[in-house]
């Protein structure tokens, strides 16, 4: 008899990406934003095959895009075996609902995208808690899409159909579970505070970001330990805090989630007790990526979710990461002679504008020792004026 062999590899999913220009937004602005899509999808595992864009003056109410771009999609789809395609923006239920309906394939938004990368990379108690809440409070809305084949049995008084019963149970049990899941974040949160009471005596530094910027590589390189680093977005979720000594003075480093645009306001609210570290920290380490073409935007987000979480007036230093791949070229810099050296970074408009500011390569070790005297005569200054008589210093 002839032996069968059957091919158990997991098959890498082919991904069709969708963006709608509008006229709040630039073509440039939009073909980064589905880069940083395409980012999103190659971090989940999928594989993007095409990107599809149309200019609208707001997105279609029914179907996000136009129907004329839909059928181009619906064509594409079905020739290339596409399994997914994602939208750069959240839908709501309906559109989910009738654009699932047309192309007949499984249909993402950038929310469910994240929320599907949280979910593998979350560690903790805390991060899978905070994750499962906000799926949770995601798929309430869309409970419908997901009871459609009972759609045609109707509701009311005496003709309560299974469809309708089932959607209400599903929704009572969902509503019980997102509960639940709240008192138990409540207790976690007093647990991680009664630790924070405990680590109150020492100086607290947090790293913050955007995502993929190297705050992990640079926790691993200050506190020398093994935190999880990767080329890939939300390689850390959960918040990592080590004790680090410079020359005489100890404080604590904490590394956190790392920021993106678009981010689902009900994630900030999942998140809020994850970021607790840096609400309660004394000194803030903003990582830049230097080498990233937009990373004044990245700039920008990061200072607003800070905004947005109430963390303002902290002292700062603002860590321009990665300058051994940064290309004058991407920001219509004009370098006719040579290469850009630290005298030229540390006299730009962008260590003027951030400071108190320093240029570093975390993977390649340069100017990392200017970095810890800075960050040592921080810490050394708020530890003084905190402990006057602490004989540590001296």
């Amino acid at each position: 008899m002839k032996q069968k062999f059957y091919d158990t590899a997991v098959k890498q999913e082919k991904v069709v990406l969708v963006g709608v220009i509008t006229p709040n937004e630039t073509e440039a602005r939009e073909k980064e934003y589905l880069e940083e899509l395409e980012f999103l999808v190659a971090t989940a595992g999928g594989l993007t095959v095409r990107t599809f864009t149309q200019k609208l003056q707001r997105p279609e109410r029914s179907t996000f895009v136009g129907t004329g771009k839909l059928d181009e999609i619906k064509e594409y789809v079905v020739a290339e075996e596409i399994d997914i395609v994602v939208f750069d923006d959240e839908l709501t239920p309906s559109q989910m609902r009738n654009i699932e309906r047309e192309l007949q394939v499984k249909i993402l938004d950038r929310s469910n995208l994240i929320l599907d990368i949280f979910a593998s990379r979350a560690q903790t108690a805390q991060a899978k808690t905070q994750v499962e809440l906000a799926q949770l409070q995601y798929l309430l809305p869309r409970l419908t899409r997901l009871w459609t084949h009972l759609e045609r049995q109707k509701g009311g008084i005496g003709m309560r159909g299974p469809g309708e019963s089932q959607i209400e149970t599903d929704r009572r049990l969902i509503l019980n579970k997102i509960s639940l899941l709240k008192e138990r974040l409540k207790l976690i949160d007093r647990q991680n505070e009664t630790q924070r009471k405990n680590r109150q005596a020492l100086i607290r530094v947090a790293l913050v970001g955007y995502t993929n910027v190297g705050k992990s590589t640079i926790m691993n390189m200050l506190a020398k330990s093994d935190v999880f680093a990767e080329n890939k977005l939300f390689a850390t979720l959960d918040t990592t805090v080590r004790k680090v000594v410079i020359e005489n003075v100890p404080f604590l480093l904490s590394d956190t989630v790392g920021f993106i645009r678009k981010l689902p306001h009900h994630l900030v609210e999942c998140f809020k007790s994850t970021l607790d570290e840096v609400r309660e920290a004394d000194i803030l380490i903003h990582v830049v990526d230097i080498s990233h073409p937009t990373f004044e935007d990245q700039i920008r987000t990061v200072n607003e979710t800070l905004k947005d979480l109430k963390v303002v007036d902290k002292k700062t230093i603002t860590v321009f990461n990665k300058i051994d791949a940064f290309n004058p070229a991407d920001h219509n810099i004009d370098i006719k002679d040579t290469p850009l050296n630290m005298d030229d970074f540390n006299h730009s408009w962008m260590a003027k504008n951030n400071a108190p500011a320093i240029f570093i390569s975390a993977t390649e070790k340069e100017n990392v020792e200017e970095f810890k005297t800075m960050l040592y005569d921080a810490v050394k200054t708020i530890h003084t004026e905190r402990y006057p008589y602490d004989n540590l210093l001296y």
